[in-house]
C-alpha cells in the first residue's frame, strides 16, 4: 500500500484509485462514528440496553431481507468456488438468527460495570477513585462471518463505544443488511446516534490496511481471520501507532494421558470437531507414547468415520500447523506423541499458538501436572477446547479472543475488556 496516514488524516497522493477510495470509505466512516461518542458515552444503561433489546426484535421482524442478502452473498460464493469451509461460516438461516437473538437478549440483562469505584484514601483529605472510560472509536476486521457484525456492534454498543467494522468482501451483503435493517434501526429507536456503528462498505483489503492506519481517529482495532493476514495488519497497525487486540492463530491441542477412559475420549474428540473452520476446534492430537500401538488405530478408525483425515509422523509440516485455516485441507488433525503429561504441555506451549489445550485422564496427579505445565489461554481437563468461547463460558458474546503473552484482555474478549482505566483524585 502506497498511501500514508499524518496526524490522522490520510494522505493518498500517488495512491492507486482502489487505494484512495478504501482510505477515504475509512475515514468518512470514522468521523461519522467519532460525532456520537459523546451521546453514546453518556447514554443511560436503560438506553444501551433498549438498543441492544431492539437489534434483537429487529432480528426477528426484518430477517427476510437480511436472509435474502446473505443467499446472494452465498450464491456468489458458489459461484466463485469458495472452500466449503468459508461458505459455512458465511451462511445465515434461522437458527443461526435465532443464536444472535438469543445472544443480544442476554447482553441486555447483563447489569453494567460500575462507571466508578473508590480505591482508597490518600493524605490531605483527598480519596482516589478508578473510573471506567470507552475508548471512543474502536476499528474491527474480521473474517467473512455475518453473525460477528452483530456480535461486535452490540459489544461495542454495550461498552458505549462507537465502532468502524470491516468485513472479509464475501460477506459485505449481508454486513450491509444487518447494518441498515437492524443495528441502525435499533439505536434509533432507543434514542441513540445510528451513526455510532459503521460499516465500512468498500470491499477488498485497501480497506482493512486503511482501517489501521488512522490513529487520530480508530486509535484501537479488533483483529480477527487467518494468521498471516492478521499479523500483517498488526504489524501495519504498529507502524502507524494504532493498538491492536488480534486474534490470529488458534488450534486446540488434547493429550491422551494413560489413564484416559476411552469412551470419554472419544467423547472429546468427537465434541472437538463439531465445526472444522473454528480456531478452538480440535487440531493437534497427543497420545502418550505408550498408548500409542494400541490407541493410535481405534484413534484413526473414530476420524475416518467422521470424514476426517490424520497427519502422522513424520510430518511434513509444522506439528502446531492449523487445519482451520487450510481451505483445502480443513478436515485434518495432527496425531504425534508424548511422553507424559509435562512434555504434552511443551509441546503445546512451544509448538503452537498456545489458545487452548486440555488433557483426557481419570488421574487427578497427571491431570494437574498437565495443567500447571500448560501456560496457555484456556486449560481444559475432560472438557473440550470448544468452550473456549465467550458465550459458552461467560455467557456474554465476544469479538474474539485475545492469546497475547502481555498483561490485559486475555483469552475471550467482551464489552467489559473495552473500557479504559482512569484514576481520579478528588477532595474526600
Amino acid at each position: 500500500m502506497t498511501e500514508s496516514t499524518v496526524h490522522g488524516r490520510h494522505e493518498g497522493h500517488g495512491a492507486d484509485p482502489e487505494t484512495a477510495a478504501a482510505a477515504e470509505a475509512v475515514v468518512a466512516a470514522a468521523r461519522a462514528a467519532r460525532g456520537a461518542v459523546t451521546g453514546l458515552a453518556g447514554a443511560p444503561d436503560q438506553a444501551i440496553d433498549a438498543a441492544l433489546g431492539a437489534m434483537a426484535e429487529r432480528l426477528r421482524t426484518a430477517s427476510a431481507p437480511v436472509l435474502a442478502a446473505n443467499s446472494r452473498d452465498m450464491k456468489a460464493a458458489e459461484d466463485a468456488g469458495l472452500p466449503a469451509g468459508v461458505r459455512d461460516r458465511l451462511r445465515l438461516d434461522e437458527q443461526r438468527l435465532n443464536g444472535m437473538i438469543g445472544q443480544l437478549e442476554i447482553l441486555a440483562g447483563v447489569p453494567h460495570e460500575p462507571a466508578s469505584r473508590k480505591v482508597r484514601d490518600l493524605p490531605g483529605g483527598l480519596v482516589l477513585s478508578e473510573r471506567r472510560r470507552p475508548v471512543g472509536v474502536i476499528g474491527a476486521n474480521f473474517e467473512a462471518r455475518p453473525n460477528v457484525v452483530v456480535d461486535i456492534a452490540s459489544q461495542l454498543v454495550k461498552s458505549r463505544n462507537a465502532g468502524v467494522l470491516r468485513t472479509g468482501s464475501a460477506a459485505i451483503g449481508s454486513a450491509i443488511a444487518l447494518a441498515d435493517e437492524v443495528i441502525s434501526p435499533a439505536l434509533a429507536a432507543a434514542g441513540l446516534d445510528p451513526a455510532a456503528i459503521q460499516l465500512v462498505r468498500v470491499p477488498g483489503q485497501a480497506a482493512a490496511y486503511a482501517l489501521v492506519r488512522e490513529s487520530r481517529l480508530v486509535p484501537l482495532v479488533i483483529l480477527r481471520g487467518s494468521g498471516d493476514s492478521t499479523r500483517a495488519l498488526s504489524a501495519e497497525a504498529a507502524a502507524h501507532g494504532v493498538r491492536t487486540l488480534a486474534h490470529a492463530d488458534g488450534g486446540g491441542v488434547l493429550y491422551l494421558h494413560p489413564s484416559s477412559d476411552r469412551a470419554k475420549a472419544a467423547e472429546l474428540i468427537a465434541s472437538s470437531l463439531d465445526r472444522l473452520g473454528v480456531c478452538n476446534r480440535l487440531n493437534l492430537l497427543l497420545v502418550d507414547r505408550t498408548l500409542w500401538d494400541e490407541r493410535v488405530p481405534e484413534i484413526t478408525e473414530q476420524f475416518k468415520g467422521m470424514g476426517i483425515a490424520v497427519s502422522l509422523p513424520p510430518h511434513d509440516h509444522a506439528i502446531g500447523y492449523e487445519w482451520a485455516l487450510d481451505s483445502a485441507r480443513e478436515a485434518t488433525v495432527t496425531i504425534a506423541p508424548a511422553d507424559g503429561p509435562a512434555a504434552a504441555a511443551t509441546i503445546a506451549n512451544d509448538e503452537t499458538s498456545g489458545l487452548a489445550a486440555g488433557i483426557s485422564a481419570e488421574d487427578e496427579a497427571a491431570a494437574e501436572e498437565f495443567l500447571g505445565a500448560y501456560a496457555g489461554t484456556g486449560a481444559f481437563w475432560n472438557a473440550p477446547t470448544r468452550l473456549l468461547d465467550g458465550f459458552k463460558m461467560l455467557e456474554l458474546p465476544e469479538t474474539g479472543i485475545n492469546i497475547d503473552k502481555v498483561p490485559g484482555p486475555r483469552g475471550p474478549v467482551t464489552y467489559k475488556d473495552l473500557s479504559l482505566r482512569q484514576f481520579v483524585v478528588t477532595p474526600v
